[in-house]
């Protein structure tokens, strides 16, 4: 699995609606494709115009095989639909490792 993470600086009086336009327009153009599993938004209390999203992903293949042009067409929908400036203050990517946890041997 692959977390891809990015971090929005967002008015603070236009927060709740960039949140609520990513859920209707964002979500569910991903869901759209192979191996999007799932997409959760933190909001940091203590900084008003701080949006961060999690997007999990099955693989980084399947991820990177949206097309720019999908993506680009996707952004401006949002874009146009929230009509306020925002900035992309942070892009990462995770690769998620699970090992076992199990009592401790003392």
């Amino acid at each position: 699995m692959v977390i891809e993470w990015l971090e929005f600086r967002v008015p603070a009086d236009q927060r709740e609606r960039y949140v609520q336009l990513d859920e209707e327009i964002w979500t569910p153009a991903l869901r759209r494709y192979p191996g999007f599993l799932s997409k959760e938004t933190w909001l940091d209390p203590t900084d008003a115009e701080l949006v961060s999203l999690m997007i999990r992903w099955r693989s980084r293949e399947e991820w990177k095989a949206i097309s720019e042009t999908d993506l680009t067409a996707i952004e401006v929908q949002f874009d146009q639909a929230l009509g306020v400036a925002y900035t992309l203050e942070n892009a990462r990517e995770f690769q998620v490792r699970r090992f076992p946890v199990g009592p401790r041997a003392d």
